[in-house]
């Protein structure tokens, strides 16, 4: 499939409901993989295994998730009787940079060199081996970086001249409600830190409750602007 295919792709998807762009997603890519942390990845599998049992999914090990993220993917394995891929950081570049920087060297000099090393190479590897994947990104989830993604695209922050990996992003224009409105009408399972006031949840250091009213990226890298809170997962959504 190449560039032309997936606009004309992305203008066949444009607005339709997350069961339909999963099933066209599944239906074009055999290769294709879910990228599972957070409650609305869980919708995604809910929605996926109903497809394709067997759908690929993995989920970045960081090394410093909450016990309860870990618990929370494990209890996901359970209910759905699936294989969940976790990938870790590679051994010697962490080992390295824990060596010269510390543990929290993100307070300092920003999030994005501890995320590039425990969760974009790790992503980069295993994408390397698909030919598309699928995220669980919402629009509203931040106006600064997620308003103008679509559901279909070339992901060009991990695509090269020999290899095009293709994104889609089936939750795109549903809001929080109705992620949480899918989770208790199947009973889907959910990270139990959301009872404490976890919205949005990634590292234990870089995650905090958020308050009533503020946004749900709010407990996420608090210390930094509003414009950059992405990992480098989704780099290309960043603004110049």
């Amino acid at each position: 499939m190449n560039a032309f295919d997936i606009a004309s792709l992305q203008a066949e998807l444009q607005g339709k409901n997350p069961r339909t762009i999963l099933k066209t997603a599944l239906a074009n890519f055999e290769n294709i993989a879910i990228s599972f942390s957070g409650a609305e990845d869980v919708v995604l599998i809910d929605m996926a295994v109903k497809i394709r049992p067997d759908i690929q999914i993995f989920s970045l090990d960081t090394g410093r998730l909450h016990a309860e993220t870990y618990q929370f993917i494990e209890q996901v394995r359970k209910h759905y009787q699936i294989e969940i891929e976790l990938l870790s950081p590679d051994f010697h570049s962490l080992d390295s940079f824990v060596k010269q920087k510390g543990l929290f060297s993100f307070y300092e000099d920003g999030h994005h060199e501890c995320c590039g090393i425990r969760k974009v190479a790790p992503l980069r590897r295993k994408l390397a081996n698909l030919d598309a994947w699928i995220t669980g990104q919402r629009k509203d989830q931040s106006l600064d970086t997620r308003s103008d993604i679509p559901e279909a695209q070339l992901d060009t922050s991990f695509s090269s001249a020999e290899q095009k990996i293709y994104k889609f992003n089936p939750l795109l224009n549903w809001s929080s409600a109705q992620v949480w409105d899918y989770i208790e009408a199947y009973q889907v399972p959910y990270n139990s830190l959301h009872a404490q006031g976890f919205i949005s949840i990634g590292c234990q250091p870089c995650t905090r409750p958020v308050l009533p009213n503020q946004h749900e990226r709010a407990g996420r890298w608090w210390w930094e602007d509003t414009a950059k809170k992405e990992c480098g997962l989704h780099a290309a959504n960043l603004k110049d």
